[in-house]
């Protein structure tokens, strides 16, 4: 199943990721996130706090995005300025990932397609795409409809969206405008970054056993 929610054992055994935290604080409050993968990364979706992480004490806004260096190292926060609403995963991907950060998609009034064509009506004007690396989306607000694997998902905050390299996706439906993040985990391949589409840079190699 594509679509998950945080918590150990609910992502997919195929992927890098092991689990991802969703959390919410409020203002003044404070959190340690005990150590529970080789690798570890937070962005903050919303908000303001202060990050301590390794010799690390920083003051953080959105689009904050830092990993863990060290074996010993672990996520915390001292204090909230404003409440604050991050994504924390945890797992065993490669020192060379396809990237990571925050995007948004709402309704467009004339939706055009550059990437792929698809066979199924848009309102947006995000690309139907795919990557040389397994890429996740968890969205912290909003709702709409996400397809990956052929198949449309109605996805809504704290949903987890697994997508397996080569396989293309989309966002094309908005029912509440969308906010996301995203997470491309280590490149293969190829290695190529970024957005590819099969008329430009060639035909899709989905894992297909990365469903």
């Amino acid at each position: 199943m594509p679509v998950f929610k945080s918590g150990a054992g609910n992502a997919p055994k195929w992927g890098e990721l092991d689990l991802f935290d969703f959390v919410r604080l409020e203002r003044g409050a404070k959190r340690v996130f005990e150590r529970v993968s080789k690798k570890e990364k937070l962005l903050v979706c919303g908000g303001r706090c202060v990050l301590k992480f390794g010799d690390q004490q920083l003051y953080v806004t959105t689009g904050a995005n830092h990993d863990l260096a060290s074996p010993g190292d672990r996520f915390e926060v001292l204090d909230v300025m404003a409440p604050v609403t991050l994504v924390r995963f945890c797992g065993r991907w490669g020192d060379e990932t396809g990237g990571s950060g925050l995007w948004e998609v709402d309704r467009s009034a004339q939706p055009k397609d550059s990437g792929d064509p698809v066979p199924y009506p848009k309102e947006t004007n995000f690309d139907c795409h795919f990557h040389d690396c397994d890429e996740f989306w968890v969205i912290y607000a909003g709702r709409g409809v996400a397809v990956t694997e052929g198949k449309h998902y109605e996805v809504g905050p704290g949903d987890c969206v697994a997508i397996g390299m080569g396989q293309h996706h989309d966002f094309p439906m908005v029912h509440e405008h969308v906010r996301a993040l995203w997470f491309e985990t280590t490149l293969e391949g190829r290695k190529r970054r970024g957005h590819l589409w099969e008329h430009t840079h060639g035909k899709a190699e989905p894992k297909l056993d990365r469903v």
